[in-house]
């Protein structure tokens, strides 16, 4: 039965007309529709389709929540009908369809889960992808599947690609050169002015700032753009804070809000009222507000980052791009001429980037990588992409899947498990944690966890202290205080209807922590020595955000942290008992002796250790370790000198330094300098640590000893002959030989002891004279010499004729040559 069409005075006949010709041919259209072109374009095209489709269904896809109920109800308004009749819509927890619903609003995640269960699509005509520009992995993937389904199942079905800031060209390409069609809207001029904001304002204050100039100067309700709730609240409150006009109502808008709240936001300020809507980018396209003139835009947004590196997400404040921020102008300009303030230099305009990289290529790819299985694709390639989702990212999450069992470890393949996950339609981590809970008789308790999951803090609602303990959130889920939002405890009754929790089942507090790690089992963290400073389970850091009752607790489970190095920020997470994570992952617990130097007791450690990941779960002490470990410990602590070293004495400094002198002339001598020794010690040293574990154990060790022993008798020998450890002077006095100077060994003599020796005393078989140190009688250097004659012939008289003087007592012969050595001084007279 056709539809009869609300009253339009725009030529969408003429244009579908263009898009029916055009999809006969391709079977894939893209729409580029005129900037501000919102539902006045959308639904007329959208009935005027179902008319031409006979029978078959129209499905239209929105991205967000709050935008698929507007245009729903708009399409139904203008039919006057009620939803759920001609117009319905499907998302996740509402859906108002029934047997004469003709054309369904649908958020992307219900078409996945429809090409899943469905690929046919059975008695779906056409599918419209509305405001595509988003590029929201969801978006991409339901291309994806909906191209492949026409390739293989459907080829009558036909797919509408449409936005007003699409990369048309190439969106087309993916589409196999499907055509681009232009959609005529009706849009006003809009007054575009830029504001630079003053150094050390805030963005709430700019805006509120700018909100009330406008309210002052200009007609018609205002939109502001902030960049998150905080923003609003902050600005909300600074606002209410002035004496706004009496017309001026502030009404908030953001994806958590209540439903009653957001749907009093967008509606039509009443007669002789002018509204301010303060707006994340949730109302940056698909929705009118009727009667705003005003958009204010901070030029903020707030997205979240994922890391394949961390595995975590973090929420950044970032410069919005220039697609949207034509967006948020083109609101103002939808029912009446506009005035758009932008609260940044216009020479920044050119800097900021033409559109956000899509989400594929940012986001957690945990949920594509269980869809992609449970359509029975191996490879990405095998689907059509406008961007293949990265290969790290993707990698990373199938390596959680292989962790939760939800995909076979070699295969790929889905396991029973993960079938049963995947038909939940929720992330695998909270779909793998019912399943398991439920298991076990905590289902009434997961169905709790999950829901304070996925939803956002319900204590920034309750106006408590954000303390990250979910213990606060359950409690108040379990009493079923008011703070808590009806949709919250509507999703737990859907969990519980899902999950075939019986009536009679009770939540369990004690069962949070273990329903947590189930879903979080990469995340379990263990107290470090600071408290609120915790290791993960892969042995990254973490600290808990502020203060509050997790900061003793030995183990936690952990809900949800940012990627910060070297410690993220925790801000949810729950306690949880060691007895729980051995119950819950004995087959990931090792079990590992570990033989270690611990420097601050001095000795080598040896420890049997229950371990999962980098966690120690139990830890005792070994009685009798093998002697091999400890003396490999033992070894190592040297090396790395960890509290430990070797303890040199001045015998084993010397023979070192008489090697070092007969290895510089002949390299078949052994290298005994600091690195090389370091680099043998296991060939010299390690036979001798056997029994040893404390560090005086190895200070006593006779190093002198070691490194002879490793010399062969011969080479002991030739030491002895070719580097003495000391040389016999015509006094017979043995003198040490110094050899700390590789190219000048030396003696230090007193000159007495010399006489009659007619030249320097010689060392390595008479090839290398030693460098003298002649000393005064009273142990003083008077002269450094290695040519003993030349002294007798020329210094020794100076020498002489000086000291003599000094020390009348001692020997000062004029011919030194033929005088009587002697230690002595003369005797008194």
């Amino acid at each position: 039965m056709p539809i009869r069409m609300p009253r339009t005075s725009l030529p969408v006949d003429v244009v579908l007309d263009e898009l029916n010709a055009a999809l006969e041919k391709s079977g894939c259209v893209v729409l580029q529709a005129a900037p501000g072109a919102g539902k006045s374009t959308r639904i007329p095209l959208a009935l005027l389709a179902a008319n031409w489709l006979g029978d078959q269904r129209i499905l239209v896809l929105e991205p967000r929540r709050l935008a698929a109920r507007a245009v729903a109800r708009r399409m139904a308004w203008s039919l006057g009908e009620e939803i759920g009749r001609t117009i319905g819509y499907r998302m996740r927890g509402d859906t108002r369809v029934s047997s004469s619903t003709r054309v369904e609003v649908v958020t992307e995640g219900v078409l996945t889960r429809m090409l899943l269960a469905d690929p046919s699509l059975d008695g779906i005509g056409l599918v419209i992808f509305d405001e595509f520009h988003e590029r929201s992995i969801h978006g991409d993937f339901g291309l994806a599947l909906s191209l492949q389904s026409q390739e293989l199942l459907r080829p009558d079905l036909r797919i509408l690609v449409m936005s007003a800031t699409l990369d048309t060209a190439g969106i087309s390409g993916t589409l196999r050169g499907a055509p681009v069609i232009s959609s005529p809207s009706r849009s006003f001029p809009i007054d575009i002015r830029y504001f630079a904001q003053r150094d050390g304002i805030g963005v709430e204050s700019a805006v509120a700032s700018m909100i009330r100039q406008s309210l002052a100067t200009d007609d018609g309700s205002v939109l502001a753009f902030l960049p998150g709730t905080a923003e609003i609240r902050r600005c909300q409150a600074l606002l209410e804070g002035d004496s706004l006009p009496a017309d001026v109502r502030l009404a908030p808008l953001y994806g958590d809000l209540a439903l009653e709240a957001q749907d009093a936001a967008i509606r039509p300020a009443m007669a002789g009222e002018r509204k301010v809507v303060l707006a994340t980018s949730i109302a940056e396209t698909s929705l009118t507000i009727e009667g705003v003139r005003v958009v204010v835009d901070s030029g903020l947004s707030r997205v979240s980052r994922f890391s394949p590196r961390t595995g975590m997400a973090r929420l950044e404040t970032v410069r919005v791009t220039r697609a949207a921020a034509d967006q948020r102008a083109g609101r103002a300009g939808r029912t009446s001429p506009g005035i758009c303030y932008r609260l940044w230099p216009e020479e920044e305009q050119l800097g900021m980037l033409e559109r956000a990289r899509p989400e594929i290529l940012e986001a957690d790819l945990t949920p594509l990588a269980l869809d992609l299985a449970l359509a029975g694709v191996q490879e990405p390639d095998e689907l059509r992409w406008i961007d293949a989702p990265p290969p790290p990212a993707l990698e990373h999450a199938r390596e959680l899947l292989r962790a939760l069992g939800a995909i076979d470890t070699v295969s790929r393949r889905l396991t029973a498990h993960g079938r049963d996950i995947g038909r939940l339609g929720v992330h695998p981590r909270i779909a793998h944690m019912l399943h398991t809970a439920a298991s076990v008789g905590a289902g009434a308790t997961a169905c709790v966890v999950a829901v304070l999951l996925e939803e956002r803090d319900i204590l920034r609602r309750s106006g408590h202290d954000r303390d990250p303990d979910l213990q606060l959130r359950f409690d108040l889920v379990a009493d079923r205080s008011r703070d808590v939002p009806r949709a919250v405890t509507a999703r737990v009754s859907a969990l519980r209807s899902l999950m075939r929790i019986a009536p009679l089942e009770t939540v369990d507090a004690a069962r949070l922590g273990e329903c947590v790690a189930m879903a979080y089992p990469d995340r379990i963290a263990q107290r470090r020595s600071a408290a609120g400073r915790y290791r993960l389970r892969n042995g990254t850091g973490a600290m808990l955000s502020g203060h509050g009752s997790l900061w003793r607790d030995e183990f936690i489970a952990v809900a949800e942290l940012d990627g910060r190095r070297p410690d993220a920020m925790i801000f949810l997470a729950a306690s949880l008992g060691r007895e729980t994570i051995v119950s819950l992952f004995e087959q990931d617990v090792e079990v590992e002796e570990v033989i270690e130097w611990n420097a601050a007791e001095s000795t080598v450690v040896a420890t049997r250790r229950e371990m999962l990941g980098a966690l120690i779960l139990d830890e005792r002490r070994i009685v009798d370790p093998s002697p091999e470990q400890v003396s490999a410990a033992l070894l190592e602590a040297i090396r790395r000198k960890d509290g430990i070293a070797l303890r040199w004495s001045d015998t084993a400094i010397q023979l070192r330094e008489r090697v070092a002198f007969l290895r510089a002339r002949d390299s078949r001598w052994p290298d005994w300098s600091d690195s090389a020794l370091d680099a043998s010690l296991a060939e010299w040293l390690a036979p001798h640590l056997s029994g040893m574990r404390r560090r005086t154990d190895v200070e006593r060790l006779p190093l002198h000893e070691l490194l002879l022993e490793s010399l062969n008798w011969e080479r002991r020998r030739d030491l002895d002959r070719l580097a003495p450890t000391h040389i016999t002077v015509p006094t017979g006095s043995r003198i040490h030989v110094d050899y700390a100077m590789v190219d000048a060994p030396r003696i230090a003599v007193r000159l007495q002891e010399l006489f009659g020796l007619a030249d320097s005393p010689t060392i390595a078989d008479g090839a290398f004279r030693l460098t003298i140190e002649l000393l005064s009688p009273a142990q003083r250097p008077v002269q450094v010499t290695n040519d003993l004659a030349g002294f007798w012939a020329n210094s020794y008289f100076e020498v002489r004729r000086e000291l003599r003087g000094r020390y009348p007592r001692h020997e000062w012969p004029e011919d030194p040559l033929h005088a009587t050595p002697t230690r002595r001084a003369k005797p008194r007279a």
